[in-house]
C-alpha cells in the first residue's frame, strides 16, 4: 500500500505569502522506451504573485527506503503566473535509476515581478507522423506592445488517470516575435510508451519579456480516440505544498 507523508517547513521572512498556496500535483515516475527513468509532475501557483527560479529537489530511495542521492530539476515554465502551472521532468539513465523505487520532493522558488500575459497560442492540432510519433503543431502570437524574444512553447500531456505522462519545451523558428507577429511550432513526443494513453494536454507559451496567457483550451483529443489505447498510470498522487518550500515523500 502506498503511503504519503507531507512534511511542512515554514521559513521565516516569507510570512507575506501566507495568503496563498502552491501545489505540486499529478506527479509520477515511469520508465520510457529509452529505458531511462522519468519523474514528472507540475507545480500549481495559487499565490497572488508570480513565481520564478523554481527548483525541484528530488531525493531518490531504494527498495529499503534508504536515500540514494538528491537530484535537482527546474520548471519548464520560467515564470509561473498566479493560477497557472509549470511542469517538470527529471531524467535518470544510470545505476541510480535502476535502484530507485520511490522519491521525495522539495520545491523552492522566488517571487517575480508581474508580467503582461500576451504570448498567446491561437491554434493547436494533435496528430501522428509516419513513424507513429505524437506531434503537436500550432501557432503562437505576440499580442504585446514590444518584440518578444526567446519565445518558448511548453506542452504537458496527461494520461487517463490525470497524471503527467510527458512534457516538452520547444522554441518556434524564429524564436522572436514582433508586435502582432506569429510563428508556427512543432512539438514531437517520440516516447511511444507514454503517448499510447494520452488523454489530454495543455499548451502555454512565454518569452523573456512576457508571460503566457491562461492555458490553451484543447479539444482535439477526441480525434485520436480510435488510435490511442488506454494507459494506466504507475502512480497517482496530489500533494499540497505551502509557500516557499515544501517536502513531499512518496513511499510505495
Amino acid at each position: 500500500m502506498k503511503k504519503i507523508f507531507i512534511i511542512v517547513i515554514i521559513l521565516t521572512g516569507f510570512t507575506q505569502l501566507a495568503f496563498g498556496e502552491v501545489f505540486i500535483q499529478n506527479d509520477q515516475q515511469y520508465i520510457g522506451d529509452d529505458d531511462s527513468l522519468h519523474i514528472v509532475g507540475e507545480i500549481k501557483n495559487n499565490l497572488q504573485v508570480p513565481l520564478t527560479q523554481i527548483n525541484i529537489h528530488i531525493t531518490l530511495f531504494d527498495e529499503n527506503k534508504h536515500p540514494i542521492v538528491t537530484k535537482e530539476t527546474g520548471s519548464l515554465v520560467n515564470v509561473i503566473m498566479p493560477g497557472m502551472k509549470g511542469s517538470f521532468d527529471l531524467i535518470l539513465t544510470d545505476q541510480e535509476a535502476k535502484k530507485t523505487k520511490s522519491y521525495s520532493m522539495e520545491v523552492d522558488y522566488k517571487i517575480n515581478i508581474s508580467k503582461d500575459q500576451v504570448i498567446d497560442i491561437t491554434e493547436s492540432e494533435l496528430s501522428r507522423d509516419n513513424h507513429n510519433n505524437l506531434m503537436i503543431t500550432g501557432m503562437v502570437t505576440n499580442r504585446g506592445d514590444i518584440t518578444a524574444n526567446t519565445v518558448a512553447v511548453i506542452a504537458t500531456l496527461y494520461d487517463k488517470e490525470g497524471n503527467v505522462a510527458a512534457v516538452s519545451r520547444v522554441h518556434p523558428e524564429p524564436d522572436y516575435l514582433r508586435v502582432d507577429d506569429y510563428a508556427y511550432f512543432v512539438i514531437v513526443i517520440s516516447d511511444k510508451i507514454q503517448t499510447t494513453g494520452i488523454n489530454d494536454y495543455t499548451l502555454i507559451a512565454e518569452s523573456e519579456e512576457y508571460a503566457a496567457v491562461p492555458e490553451f483550451p484543447v479539444g482535439t483529443l477526441v480525434l485520436l480516440v480510435g488510435t490511442l489505447s488506454a494507459y494506466i498510470g504507475i502512480t497517482r498522487y496530489s500533494d499540497r505544498i505551502i509557500p516557499n518550500l515544501i517536502s513531499v515523500t512518496n513511499l510505495k
